[in-house]
């Protein structure tokens, strides 16, 4: 049975707890907030194990990785634990660089950089990164910690437990409304629960109240909306095109990833000589989205994927100033009429 990988406050109360650091620890996650209050523990669990002076090297391909090596390799005088923090934000170091931390890595491994503490942090690396040489290197010699994202349906739990934190509760509704309006932006999440701290005192908080002193601040990608629409979310599909649309998000770019989508769906419904599985692999279906396509597929019947690659089609008509008799003006609510379309057949309503 797999084994669950810790989240964000797990990693930190394992750096709270006292154990020594390894000689090379490696930090890798996308969310800005958690990664950030990993480090942050990271750096206290350092200080308190001796390490008096630390060296942050902001890195790329372009770098000179020479200075990496050279700090990691000087010796204190006095025999102090260092720190040296090694920031890659692009994932990707180039040949002096991949060299450079494969050397970090074997002597990290080898004990050959006893009075320094070596913290790397990374985004989410890529497949084809993730095979590299200088990845397999840290991962063979040094700490490696996933900082995993919250996912939508673990965030209404997550914000309780930042409410927790300032003696706040509040109902289901009211995480709902939360969760709402801070989906893909856990950093001004965070900020949007201070706030409350500083609005209102210790206790339970009422929907009006946070409905007073939040901002509308979610985050939505065009994942999100291919996602709802496939699993038949209605609602939670008219919310995301909404946000991309307030956040700007090019309206062709946003046909595409639904028509693309809705094309992808025709085809497998008209069946394969091979089956729905093998037509799966050949289109590179897998995880969570074969999961969705799979449900749609059930849910939809197979007579209504030709009519919706036409209404995609006439909005991209739309888009590009050709009226389409029977469709509505705006591009942006006829792309919604379509996603209701795969979002609503065969759904249950009240």
């Amino acid at each position: 049975m797999a084994t669950r990988a810790p989240d964000a406050d797990q990693l930190i109360a394992q750096l709270a707890s006292g154990h020594a650091l390894s000689p090379c620890t490696v930090l890798s996650g996308d969310e800005i907030l958690l990664v950030t209050e990993v480090a942050d523990a990271y750096r206290a669990a350092a200080i308190r194990q001796g390490c008096g002076e630390r060296t942050h090297l902001v890195m790329d391909a372009r770098s000179d990785w020479s200075t990496a090596l050279a700090t990691a390799r000087n010796t204190s005088l006095f025999g102090d634990l260092r720190m040296l923090e090694i920031s890659l934000p692009t994932g990707k170091p180039g040949k002096s660089g991949s060299d450079a931390l494969q050397a970090l890595a074997s002597m990290a491994g080898d004990g050959s950089l006893p009075d320094v503490r070596i913290l790397i942090r990374l985004p989410l690396l890529d497949k084809a990164t993730q095979q590299g040489k200088w990845v397999l290197a840290l991962r063979n010699n040094a700490t490696w910690l996933d900082v995993p994202t919250v996912q939508r349906a673990a965030l209404p739990g997550w914000i309780a437990g930042r409410l927790g934190r300032q003696q706040h509760t509040a109902d289901a509704e009211t995480l709902a409304w939360l969760t709402d309006k801070v989906e893909g932006n856990l950093l001004a999440a965070h900020q949007e629960i201070q706030k409350l701290a500083l609005l209102y005192p210790a206790g339970p908080l009422s929907l009006g109240q946070v409905q007073a002193a939040v901002l509308n601040v979610a985050r939505y990608n065009l994942y999100d909306l291919r996602d709802a629409m496939l699993a038949g979310q209605a609602d939670r599909a008219l919310t995301v095109l909404s946000g991309l649309r307030g956040e700007g998000e090019a309206l062709l770019l946003v046909l595409w990833a639904v028509g693309e989508e809705i094309r992808i769906l025709a085809r497998l419904s008209a069946g394969t000589d091979h089956g729905l599985d093998a037509a799966l692999r050949a289109q590179r279906i897998f995880g969570t989205r074969e999961r969705l396509i799979r449900q749609a597929l059930h849910r939809v019947p197979a007579s209504a994927w030709p009519a919706a690659v036409r209404h995609a089609h006439e909005i991209d008509c739309l888009i590009k100033g050709i009226p389409v008799d029977g469709r509505l003006r705006d591009p942006w609510d006829e792309l919604a009429r379509l996603v209701l379309r795969v979002a609503v057949v065969g759904t249950r309503r009240a």
